[in-house]
C-alpha cells in the first residue's frame, strides 16, 4: 500500500519540506521513494487549497487518496497559467508574481504566484553553481538582459540578479538599462577581460546576444576572451525576425568572442516553473573533459517525455512532449505540461523545439479539459 500523505498539510510544513529536500539532495541522485513522498505531500496541499487545479484533478479522477505515484499527478498545461489563478495561497499573501512575456498571446500572460522567494532562490543557486561554475566559486559576470530592478515580474531578471550577487567576482556589472543594451560599456568590459587575462561570463537571453553580435559585426569588433571564459544564454529568439539557429549562434560565439562550444551553455527555464534545467557541457568538461550538451535537472525536478497524442510516457530515444514535475513549484502546480518536444537518452535529454499542428493535439485536448472542469 502506498504511504498516504499528511491530511491537508500546512503551508509552513510544505515549504520547509521542500527546503530540506533541496538542501539534502542538491543535484545528486535521489531515491524514488523520497521524491514520491514529497510529491504526495505537495499534491495534497495543492489539491486542498488550489481550487482550479483541484477541479481539474477531480475531473481526471486523481485525488491524494487514489494517487498511485508521483508520475500519476495530472500535469497542468502551461496555458492554464494564463487562463486560471493557480495558487494555493491567497493572491494577497503572495510576495511575488512572475509573469510570462506574452509574446505568443499578447493579451494573455502566464502567472506563477510565490508566497515568498525563499524556495525559489534556494532552487536557483545550487544548480547554477553545479552546472555553470563547477570549477570556481566566482567569475566576473556581465549581464546583458534586464535585471531585477528593471522587471520585478520576470523570473529571468530575478535569476540574473541572483547569479551576479551570489557568484559575481569583482568587476561584474549589468549592461542593460532603460534604453537597452549599453554596447560601449560591454565592449570595455570585454577589453578589460582581455587586458587582465581574467575569465568572464556573459549572461542573458538568446535574443540579447543577437543584438550584441549584430552591433559587433557592424563595428568590426572581435575578441579572444581568456581561457575558462563562458557564455550563458537562455530561451530562443522570439522577439527577433532572424532565421538564426542555435548552431549558428554558437559558431558566431567562437568567431566573435573566441569561446568554444564547450564553454557555451544554455539554461532552460519557464515562468511556470520554479527551477531551471541546464546543458551539462561545462560540468562534463571540468569533470572528465567530455562534452555532454544534453539537459539535466536538479534532484527535485523530473522531466518526462509523453506521447503527443495520448500523453503517456514514451521510451528513451522517442520524441515526446515534455512534462515537468518540479517540487520547488510547491504553491501553484508541481506538475506542468509544456508544449516543448524532447528526446531522452541515458545521459540526459535534448530539446527539439515547440510542438506544432497534430503534435500538439494532446496538449490542446488537455487545455479543453482544464477549462471544462472549471466552467
Amino acid at each position: 500500500m502506498p504511504i498516504q500523505p499528511v491530511v491537508s498539510p500546512t503551508r509552513e510544513t510544505v515549504k520547509q519540506a521542500v527546503l530540506d529536500f533541496i538542501n539534502r539532495y542538491g543535484c545528486n541522485q535521489v531515491p524514488d521513494e523520497a521524491f514520491d513522498r514529497l510529491a504526495r505531500l505537495i499534491f495534497a496541499f495543492q489539491f486542498a487549497n488550489n481550487a482550479p487545479y483541484r477541479a481539474y484533478c477531480t475531473s481526471k479522477r486523481v485525488t491524494p487518496p487514489t494517487l498511485d505515484s508521483w508520475s500519476s499527478i495530472p500535469p497542468m498545461p502551461v496555458d492554464g497559467f494564463k487562463m486560471l489563478t493557480l495558487t494555493s495561497t491567497p493572491e494577497a499573501d503572495c510576495e511575488a508574481v512572475f509573469t510570462t512575456s506574452g509574446t505568443t498571446r499578447p493579451g494573455q500572460k502566464g502567472r506563477n504566484f510565490h508566497p515568498d522567494l525563499e524556495v525559489w532562490d534556494a532552487s536557483m543557486i545550487g544548480p547554477f553553481r553545479h552546472f555553470i561554475l563547477p570549477d570556481r566559486e566566482r567569475i566576473r559576470i556581465g549581464v546583458i538582459s534586464p535585471a531585477w530592478d528593471m522587471n520585478e515580474h520576470s523570473s529571468l531578471s530575478r535569476y540574473l540578479t541572483r547569479a551576479l550577487e551570489q557568484c559575481g567576482a569583482e568587476g561584474s556589472d549589468y549592461f542593460f538599462h532603460e534604453k537597452g543594451l549599453e554596447f560601449d560599456r560591454i565592449e570595455r568590459f570585454l577589453e578589460q577581460a582581455v587586458t587582465d587575462d581574467v575569465p568572464v561570463m556573459l549572461m542573458g537571453a538568446s535574443s540579447a546576444y543577437w543584438y550584441l553580435l549584430e552591433h559587433l559585426r557592424e563595428s568590426g569588433r572581435t575578441f579572444v576572451l581568456p581561457d575558462d571564459s563562458r557564455l550563458f544564454d537562455t530561451g530562443g529568439f522570439k522577439s527577433t525576425k532572424t532565421g538564426i539557429t542555435v548552431d549558428d549562434m554558437y559558431a558566431m560565439f567562437a568567431d566573435v568572442f573566441g569561446v568554444d562550444r564547450t564553454h557555451c551553455v544554455n539554461m532552460y527555464g519557464m515562468t511556470e516553473l520554479s527551477s531551471q534545467i541546464y546543458d551539462q557541457n561545462l560540468l562534463s568538461y571540468y569533470t572528465d573533459g567530455s562534452v555532454n550538451t544534453l539537459k539535466a535537472t536538479p534532484a527535485w525536478v523530473r522531466s518526462v517525455m509523453l506521447d503527443p497524442q495520448t500523453l503517456t510516457p514514451v521510451a528513451d530515444g522517442e520524441t515526446g512532449v515534455i512534462a515537468h514535475y518540479d517540487l520547488a513549484n510547491w504553491n501553484s502546480c508541481l506538475a506542468i505540461l509544456t508544449e516543448d518536444l524532447g528526446v531522452r537518452s541515458a545521459d540526459g535529454y535534448r530539446l527539439l523545439g515547440r510542438a506544432k499542428g497534430a503534435e500538439a493535439r494532446g496538449c490542446s485536448i488537455t487545455v479543453d479539459e482544464v477549462m471544462a472542469a472549471n466552467a
